[in-house]
C-alpha cells in the first residue's frame, strides 16, 4: 500500500522503461521526454520501429533477452530477463543477488497497452484467426507483473497518462512516488480484467449459445460519475461507452433517473414498426402509441395519461420533424430521443434550454443478452425479455373469436404490458393505450387504475381490448375490465381457475385469447 499520511513517499528513480505499445498515441513524445531524464528506452517490434525512426535511442528487447521475437511477434517478452527484471522486489537482498548473479538489470518503468481485441471483434467480416491474432499474451503478462510489483516498477497503460507521469518525473527530478505508481497498478489490473472479460466474452458466444454462461464476467470501465443516484445521498456512476447506445445533444447533464426511464422508453418504442411513441415516468409507460405520422403516434401516446406524462421522457422511432417537435413544446418533459431531428425540429426544441434531446444509437430495438441484477450474497441473471407475439401465436379459448380490430388491440396491449410493472393491466385499441395499471400487489387493483387512468383522460373504454401479464387467478379481474366496456382480453392462461375465468368470459360474450407466455417485469 502506498505510504500513510504522515509518512514519507518511497519514491522510485526511473533509469530504465520498456516501452510495447498497440496505441502509439503519443509514444514517440513520452519517449522523448523520457529521454531527456536520461531515462534507458527499451523497446518491441513496431513500437520499436516508431521510435527508431523518430531518432530516439532505443534497445531492442532482443538484446535484452539474448533472443530473437520468434512466431510472427507471438513470443517477444515473454523471458525470464524480462520478467525478473520487473518482479524483483528490490528491498530484498537475496532478490538483488540473484539478478547480479544472472546479469539481469531492473526495469522501473513499463509503458504498454494491449493488441485492440474489442474493436478487431467489432469489425464486420472479420475473420476468426484475425480475432486470435489480437487477444494478447505478451502484453497483459507484462502488465500483471509490473502492477503487483508497483512499490519497485511503474506501469502505464493509458496515453492519457503521459503527461501525468511526465509531470510527477519532473516534480520529482525523474523519479515517480508510491502513490502514482499504487493508481496506476489500480489502471492495470483493471485494464487487464476487462480485456480478459472481453476475450471470455468473445469465445462464450461462439459456442452453443445455450444455457447461462458459467462465470458472470462483468469488466466495464467507469465512463463517468453521476450527481447522485436514485437519491441525493447516493452515489452514482455510468459503467461502459454510452456512446454507443445514446448520445446527449442538448440540455442538462443525464441523470441516473433519466437513464433508467431511457432504457425503458427505448425497450418499448423498439417493438413498433410503423412510427410510433411512447411516454415513460419512473421506467413505466404512461402511454404508447403508433399512427400514420410520428405526430399521430404522439398525439395517441399523450392522451392516454397526459398529466402522468408532465416531467416525463419521450420515446420516437422515427425522425423527430417541425409539427412533433412543436407538440412536444406544449408541456414539460425531461428528455426526447429518438434516431434523428430535423434541423427545423432542433430550433423549435432548443428554445428549452434545460430539456435533454438524445440520439439513439441503436435502432434494433432491445437485443438478446442478459439482464442483471444485484441482490444479497451475489447475482441474478435472466435472459432478456425479447418474446415477440403475433396473431397465429395466440390461442382463442372461448365461444367467441375476438374481432381483427380486437384482436390488433389485444397484440398492441400485450406488447406494452411487456415493458409495464408487474401486476400490468394495459387497456388499448390497435393503435393507442387507452389506460395502464402498474405495479400493484393485487391485479384487480391494476385493473381499477388502468380504467381510472381511462377515465380522467376522457377516453372511451367501451370495446376495447385488455392485457393482463400474467394469468387472472380469479374471474374478479376478468370481470372488472368487463365491467368498464373491454370486450376482449389477452392473458397468458395457466391457472388453476381457467375454466371458471373461461366461463365468466363466454357468459359475458367476451373474446379471450391465451399466449401460454408471462411477461413479470419486477
Amino acid at each position: 500500500m502506498p505510504a500513510a499520511g504522515g509518512e514519507k513517499e518511497n519514491n522510485l528513480l526511473i533509469q530504465r522503461a520498456l516501452l510495447s505499445v498497440s496505441d502509439k498515441t503519443g509514444i514517440v513524445e513520452f519517449a522523448k521526454a523520457l529521454e531527456k531524464f536520461g531515462i534507458e528506452i527499451i523497446s518491441t517490434g513496431g513500437t520499436f520501429r516508431t521510435l527508431s525512426e523518430a531518432g530516439l535511442r532505443v534497445t531492442p528487447v532482443s538484446e535484452v533477452t539474448g533472443f530473437p521475437e520468434i512466431l510472427d511477434g507471438r513470443v517477444k517478452t515473454l523471458h525470464p530477463n524480462i520478467h525478473a527484471a520487473l518482479l524483483a522486489a528490490l528491498d530484498d537482498p537475496r532478490h538483488i543477488e540473484e539478478l547480479k548473479k544472472l546479469g539481469i538489470r531492473p526495469i522501473d518503468l513499463v509503458v504498454a497497452n494491449l493488441y485492440p481485441f474489442e474493436e478487431t471483434v467489432a469489425r464486420p467480416g472479420v475473420s476468426e484467426r484475425e480475432v486470435i491474432e489480437n487477444i494478447d499474451i505478451g502484453g497483459p503478462a507484462m502488465v500483471r507483473a509490473s502492477a503487483k510489483n508497483f512499490r519497485h516498477t511503474a506501469v502505464v497503460v493509458n496515453p492519457e497518462r503521459y503527461d501525468s507521469v511526465l509531470a510527477e518525473l519532473e516534480a520529482h527530478q525523474g523519479a515517480l512516488t508510491e502513490s502514482m505508481r499504487y493508481r496506476l497498478a489500480q489502471e492495470a489490473f483493471q485494464q487487464t480484467t476487462r480485456y480478459d472479460a472481453a476475450v471470455a466474452g468473445y469465445l462464450a458466444s461462439r459456442g452453443s449459445n445455450e444455457g447461462l454462461p458459467s462465470v458472470l464476467t462483468i469488466a466495464e470501465p467507469r465512463s463517468f460519475t453521476l450527481r447522485y443516484g436514485e437519491n441525493p445521498h447516493q452515489l452514482a456512476g455510468f459503467y461502459g461507452a454510452l456512446g454507443k447506445w445514446i448520445e446527449q445533444i442538448h440540455g442538462k447533464v443525464l441523470s441516473y433517473n433519466n437513464l433508467l426511464d431511457l432504457d425503458a422508453a427505448l425497450g418499448l418504442v423498439g417493438e413498433f414498426d410503423r412510427p410510433a411513441a411512447v411516454v415513460v415516468k419512473h421506467t413505466n409507460p404512461c402511454g404508447a402509441g403508433t399512427g400514420h405520422t410520428l405526430l399521430e403516434a404522439y398525439r395517441h401516446a399523450l392522451a392516454t395519461d397526459s398529466k402522468s406524462a408532465f416531467g416525463g421522457i419521450v420515446a420516437l422511432n422515427r425522425e423527430v420533424d417541425s409539427e412533433t417537435a412543436d407538440a412536444l413544446n406544449e408541456i414539460f418533459l425531461e428528455a426526447v430521443v429518438a434516431p434523428s431531428f430535423s434541423q427545423e425540429a432542433m430550433v423549435i426544441l432548443q428554445r428549452k434550454k434545460e430539456r435533454r434531446l438524445i440520439l439513439q444509437k441503436e435502432t434494433e430495438g432491445r437485443s438478446r443478452g442478459y439482464d442483471v441484477r444485484r441482490v444479497g450474497g451475489g447475482f441474478l441473471v435472466q435472459e432478456t425479455d425479447v418474446r415477440e407475439m403475433r396473431a397465429g401465436d395466440v390461442k382463442t379459448v372461448t365461444k367467441r373469436k375476438p374481432t381483427e380490430p380486437e384482436l390488433q388491440g389485444l397484440l398492441f396491449a400485450w406488447t406494452v404490458a411487456k415493458h409495464v410493472k408487474s401486476n400490468a393491466i394495459v387497456y388499448a385499441r390497435g393503435d393507442r393505450t387507452l389506460g395502464v395499471g402498474a405495479g400493484q400487489m393485487s391485479r384487480v387493483d391494476s385493473a381499477k387504475i388502468a380504467s381510472l387512468k381511462a377515465t380522467e383522460a376522457g377516453l372511451d373504454l367501451r370495446g376495447c381490448s385488455v392485457a393482463s401479464d400474467a394469468f387472472f387467478p380469479f374471474a374478479d379481474g376478468l370481470l372488472e375490465a368487463v365491467k368498464v366496456g373491454a370486450t376482449a382480453v389477452i392473458q397468458p392462461g395457466g391457472s388453476v381457475r381457467d375454466e371458471e375465468v373461461i366461463r365468466a368470459a363466454d357468459d359475458h360474450h367476451i373474446a379471450m385469447v391465451f399466449t401460454g407466455v408471462r411477461h413479470f417485469r419486477h
